[in-house]
């Protein structure tokens, strides 16, 4: 009975050893299958890059995209990078950026997550210079032309980056360039027959929409978004309306119209939207929405 007893215990060790050994296997499979699972994190400096890499890694299970900033941000003038920025980019596997001088913070990310992939969407593209202060203007997505181009950059930089889901980014690339292509055409064919091509616009967001489409930009009313001119530069603006028998001035809605509306009281000339696509609602189709609405508020101004 002794032994017996003993050989019971030794068979009942044994058979807790052997299901303890496959429930630490079955652990270990289940955290390396959710390490092979792991989200690719894509992570968008502001509004414009995020609708273009939304739509490029559009579907794809695997893939997450975040805006960095908020999607009523605006344009990254002198944006300062916050803690909450910092920490959304330390899960990022790649960071898509407008380049062009868009966002002067790159340094400091640079600095602080020197293996982080950056992804420049403006790669390649020609930059026209401002003005006012000669250096190179970012806005390049307000071109639909240029837009295309950053679409493909964005493709093809992530494929390098996510080789697993190059074909899918092509693919979903492919038929946003094909809805962007249409809307151009339907933009030229409108705007090309426009004959008056003079417009004032609300600061220097405009250059590569106005080389698209032809436009002559003969004034700005404020240099720096957000920065009311001075009273020489308003009288300027004024005199310059005038001269030209300017009707429309193009105020943008994420700005403050009082230097306009003052422009229009001392000219006549009524105030239209003209929207450089840096807030949204954050569907796929809200740049392509924002230039149909472009496309409505010219022609009326215009005709």
């Amino acid at each position: 009975m002794k032994i017996g007893s003993i050989r019971l215990l030794l068979i009942l060790i044994l058979g807790i050893t052997i299901f303890s050994g496959c429930g630490q296997d079955e652990s270990e499979e289940k955290s390396i299958g959710t390490s092979e699972s792991k989200e690719f994190v894509i992570v968008t400096s502001f509004y414009p890059m995020y609708i273009e890499a939304l739509n490029v890694a559009r579907d794809i299970s695997s893939v997450k995209v975040i805006n960095m900033t908020k999607d009523q941000t605006g344009c990254l003038h002198d944006y300062s990078l916050t803690p909450a920025d910092l920490k959304t980019l330390e899960v990022a596997d790649a960071f898509v950026i407008n380049g062009a001088g868009m966002e002067a913070f790159m340094d400091k990310v640079v600095k602080g997550q020197p293996n982080l992939k950056i992804v420049e969407a403006s790669q390649g593209i020609e930059l026209v210079k401002n003005e006012s202060d000669g250096e190179d203007n970012p806005h390049v997505w307000l071109s639909i032309s240029n837009s295309v181009l950053q679409v493909r950059n964005i493709e093809k930089q992530l494929a390098i980056i996510d080789s697993e889901n190059a074909s899918k980014y092509k693919k979903n690339a492919d038929e946003y360039i094909r809805k962007l292509e249409n809307q151009k055409d339907k933009m030229h064919k409108v705007l090309d027959e426009v004959k008056n091509n003079d417009i004032i616009t609300f600061h220097e967001a405009f250059p590569y929409f106005a080389k698209e489409f032809k436009f002559n930009i003969v004034a700005i009313i404020e240099r720096e978004p957000g920065s009311q001119p001075t009273p020489r530069e308003l009288e300027e603006t004024i005199n310059t309306v005038k001269e030209s028998e300017i009707k429309a001035l193009f105020a943008e809605p994420q700005y403050s119209i009082g230097a306009a509306e003052t422009i229009a009281s001392e000219t006549g000339a009524k105030i239209y939207t003209l929207d450089p696509a840096v807030t949204g609602d954050g569907s796929l189709n809200s740049y392509i929405n924002i230039m149909e609405q472009n496309l409505k508020s010219i022609e009326e101004a215009l005709k």
